[in-house]
């Protein structure tokens, strides 16, 4: 993520990580709205460090590895009750998957 972070920056406005899925909230300079390139290039740096440890051998073809779907669902926020309900879904998807019982945790 550092990496990225440096070469096509953007805001972190929200993020959980949960053993089968993604969700973010970014936002992106005024300038760039190119989600695209930065979701690639985070799954290709993520594949080729897990491949270099040793962690996954499977090479699905020529231009990487089968961890990531293919594509990301992208949804522009319009105001600020949207991005707090996106904040919510956030925040509540590790208790929806059964990976904690309070959003807290």
């Amino acid at each position: 993520m550092r990496f990225v972070l440096r070469e096509k920056p953007f805001q972190i406005d929200a993020w959980v990580v949960l053993p089968e899925h993604i969700h973010a909230i970014w936002t992106l300079p005024d300038d760039d709205n190119n989600y695209s390139i930065r979701w690639g290039r985070i799954k290709g740096r993520f594949s080729h460090q897990l491949a270099k440890a040793g962690l996954i051998a499977h090479q699905k073809d020529r231009k990487g590895y089968d961890v990531w779907q293919p594509r990301f669902w992208e949804h522009t926020i319009c105001d600020e009750v949207d991005f707090a309900h996106h904040v919510d879904y956030i925040h509540y998807n590790p208790v929806k998957h059964g990976w904690v019982r309070r959003v807290q945790e």
